[in-house]
């Protein structure tokens, strides 16, 4: 796997353990299929507990090794990995088309998203050594440092494939730690396998990253709870985040986790409804609205809510679906069928509690209507779950208050967005909202690599880009130096 194929044709059937392609320890494989036309794109190798031994072995014996490399050598190595990255854009977008179901535009702008994931990786500065005289003894002097935490262990997702695995990855190995990653098995290339082959091809060393491909229910709980990681950085479900952490705990690794959301849209009665109706439909619909950070509910005031209703019926209906690697449709598929049966579950049952279904609601395989559902309960199934589908239920209420009430009354707190009139007025709003991200007068779907990602309650532990990431991958050492001779009595 030395060329610089970037194509559903090159070869996959490997996974990347120091330095080496190899098949799985029993030579056992699983199909990659594109969810748009259910062809079979790639077999990959199905991993087994003994190749993630192998991989957090490799991982530990090149540790100490690569965080002897001076950083400007390992910036120089980062930063050539990402000029590939630049380099193949048009490339990996296409695999994420194919692989995850991504709209070209999604597809593009996740691309964007992880060179950004490497430039802010590029730009830290680990904490420089800093000198402090100790309080009850003279002539010592205290001396605090910043060390990598070692290896790194990496589960990432089927959504955003390639960004939320490199948001770890890149600020990782600059500061000096190696990783093995674990790709969603239903993308498992652009999750895991396009960077292996990056890393091998710019000359990273071998054994500092490491891929493993599998079925999570068969090495995830080895990944997330073997004993040589220090760190694992897992985006997902809530539901799974609670059984990763678990298993961290056990052999006190930081588990460093982006979780479940029901992000609020908190429409005020003096908001732009236009403008509001668009910033919703983005943050409901955008890919096919499997976003951790998407919009889950539309919390309206009710002097409102029949325009903003009818505005985004309208959006919803000027959507096309289609095949992402033959079309400019604005949403693709759902990436399998178990995700597809819970959306449209969600939104019967939804209806079926009292709401009215204004538009979608059905599929066609695995293409999911823009759905919006009027009438809606924050009991209902639609709202209270994080339905992960292009739907939007709206939810009326008749005061600021009771809009804040309900905006924080889910065990989630990832994102939210608040659409006001008066800016004052949104930003008040926002500070009483329970997420870790809110956005005034825009949609919630946006990462910033200079701003801190993360969550609040259920919805995870821990911050991703800018400097905040740091906390997550260096530990902080005391030592202290006794400089002049002193004294010792029985303490």
């Amino acid at each position: 796997m030395a060329s610089h194929e970037y194509t559903t044709d090159a070869e996959w059937d490997r996974q990347y353990v120091d330095g080496e392609w190899r098949p799985s320890a029993d030579g056992e494989t699983l199909t990659v299929e594109n969810p748009a036309t259910r062809a079979t794109i790639a077999e990959v190798p199905a991993g087994t507990e003994a190749d993630v031994d192998a991989a957090y072995e490799a991982a530990a014996d090149a540790q100490s090794a690569w965080a002897a490399t001076p950083i400007e050598e390992r910036r120089e190595l980062v930063a050539d990995a990402l000029e590939r990255i630049r380099e193949e854009s048009t490339a990996i977008a296409t695999l994420l088309a194919a692989e995850s179901g991504s709209p070209r535009a999604k597809a593009r702008t996740e691309v964007g998203l992880a060179t950004g994931d490497f430039e802010n990786a590029l730009d830290l500065e680990p904490p420089g050594e800093e000198v402090r005289d100790a309080t009850f003894v003279e002539g010592k002097a205290n001396h605090v440092v910043s060390e990598p935490v070692g290896v790194v262990g990496i589960i990432s997702p089927w959504n955003y494939p390639i960004h939320l695995t490199t948001r770890a990855l890149a600020p990782a190995l600059v500061l000096g730690n190696t990783v093995v990653v674990k790709p969603a098995s239903d993308t498992p290339i652009t999750g895991g396998l396009l960077l292996a082959k990056i890393a091998d091809e710019v000359g990273i060393p071998d054994g500092v990253v490491n891929v493993v491909t599998g079925h999570g229910s068969e090495i995830g709980d080895r990944m997330a709870g073997h004993p040589v990681p220090r760190t694992v950085s897992f985006t997902g479900s809530t539901a799974v985040g609670r059984r990763v952490a678990s298993r961290a705990a056990e052999t006190i690794a930081l588990p460093a986790l982006e979780l479940g959301g029901n992000g609020p849209n908190v429409v005020t009665a003096d908001a732009d409804v236009a403008q509001a109706a668009r910033a919703g439909a983005v943050g409901s619909f955008t890919h096919q609205g499997q976003v951790c950070i998407s919009i889950n509910r539309h919390v309206v005031h009710e002097d409102v809510y029949d325009e903003y209703v009818g505005r985004l019926v309208e959006h919803a209906e000027s959507l096309s679906l289609g095949n992402p690697a033959e079309s400019d449709a604005d949403l693709g598929p759902i990436v399998n069928e178990g995700q597809r049966d819970e959306i449209l579950d969600y939104v019967e049952r939804t209806v079926e509690a009292g709401a009215t279904l204004e538009t979608g609601g059905e599929a066609d395989g695995l293409f999911v209507e823009p759905t919006v559902l009027s009438g809606v309960t924050n009991e209902m199934a639609a709202a209270c779950n994080e339905h992960f589908g292009p739907v939007a239920p709206v939810i009326p209420v008749s005061s600021t208050e009771e809009a804040i009430e309900i905006a924080n009354d889910t065990e989630y707190g990832l994102a939210a967005a608040v659409q006001a009139g008066d800016e004052e007025t949104g930003r008040s709003i926002a500070d009483r909202i329970d997420a870790g991200m809110v956005h005034v007068n825009d949609h919630p779907v946006y990462d910033d690599p200079k701003a801190p990602f993360g969550g609040m309650k259920q919805s995870g532990l821990g911050r991703y880009n800018g400097e905040w990431v740091m906390d997550e991958l260096l530990e902080t050492k005391w030592i202290s130096v006794q400089h002049e001779e002193r004294d010792y009595d029985l303490l």
